[in-house]
């Protein structure tokens, strides 16, 4: 997937908003909190939160790293848009939703419910 199908699955997910971040980084969230990070400008890349017990898999494979500061929270940053397929994909970034939306405070899933 590039940027723009990334943007629309996104965009597709209920309650998402988007945002520019630090000049150039597209970011997607959900109550608040980003669930997906994407470049706006310069070579393709994504991050996405992943379940615990995939990241070090994940995050050990070809074109994956951990994702700069924000590793610890187990993201991963993919730098080959040909790295999934748009299943995969898609699957990966509603998995970080679900993940993110899952910790949000109750008052906050109150409110998106």
């Amino acid at each position: 997937m590039n940027v723009e199908e990334i943007r629309t699955f996104c965009l597709s997910l209920p309650h998402v908003t988007e945002d520019v971040k630090w000049g150039a980084d597209l970011c997607f969230c959900i109550g608040g909190k980003m669930f997906c990070v994407t470049g706006l400008d310069g070579p393709f890349g994504v991050s996405f939160k992943v379940k615990d017990d995939e990241f070090e898999e994940l995050s050990t494979t070809e074109d994956i790293i951990p994702a700069p500061y924000v590793a610890r929270y187990k993201w991963i940053f993919i730098s080959n848009e040909g790295r999934f397929t748009r299943a995969q994909w898609e699957h990966y970034i509603s998995q970080s939703y679900q993940l993110v939306k899952d910790k949000l405070p109750k008052g906050v899933k109150a409110k998106l419910d």
